[in-house]
């Protein structure tokens, strides 16, 4: 297996889940900031021009973080991510699936569309720099709901670490990094983040 990688949220978050199972994957970086992510070359790889994307020794290549960390779990069932037992395993989705609609789509389109605007405006059709700024501002709204519904867990699927909560952190991080912190009003946000950024699969 070959694993594109490139910097930005999406692949870290693929990095978090390998190093969370202890594997080790060869990489190929694609410089983003370039454009080679959209070179023929790439687009042969992975279709959408994303990265990451997971190259099989099939030559198959599997693209999308969530599909991504799915084929690493059944491969390399343990230590889960996703979990053991239909139950957990629908927990982790579920929460994946409102992490990824309610709060990853929006920060991400909002941060194309203002401060990352140079480098995606060639690339793709983005909203206008007021929609932008109601984008950040619903997925600011949703990290608060978030917020409200986790108190008292340590993790977003209970004691479990799972895929939900290695999106959530690759985001909350970009996020910071690009003018949308956690909302100052957050109070699980925050303690769970410590948390999570203290796993040594957090350095990937």
């Amino acid at each position: 297996m070959k694993l594109h990688d490139s910097i930005g949220p999406n692949p870290r978050a693929v990095r978090i889940a390998i190093a969370e199972k202890g594997m080790s994957i060869p990489t190929a970086q694609i410089d983003i900031m370039k454009g080679n992510n959209r070179t023929p070359g790439y687009m042969a790889i992975n279709p959408s021009g994303s990265t990451p994307a997971l190259e099989l020794d099939s030559g198959q290549c599997v693209a999308e973080i969530t599909a991504i960390i799915e084929y690493l779990e059944e491969i390399h069932p343990t230590p889960a991510i996703i979990g053991t037992t239909p139950e957990e395993r629908a927990e982790t989705r579920m929460w994946t699936r409102r992490i990824d609609l309610y709060i990853l789509e929006p920060m991400a389109n909002g941060f194309r569309a203002s401060e990352g605007r140079p480098m995606f405006e060639s690339r793709m059709t983005l909203v206008t720099p007021p929609a932008a700024a109601e984008l950040k501002a619903i997925a600011q709204e949703k990290l608060l709901w978030l917020d409200g519904l986790m108190q008292g867990r340590q993790w977003i699927c209970g004691d479990r670490f799972t895929m939900a909560d290695i999106l959530l952190l690759a985001f909350v991080e970009f996020g910071a990094s690009v003018g949308q912190p956690m909302p100052a009003a957050a109070t699980w946000l925050p303690e769970w983040h410590k948390r999570a950024a203290a796993r040594p699969s957090a350095a990937a």
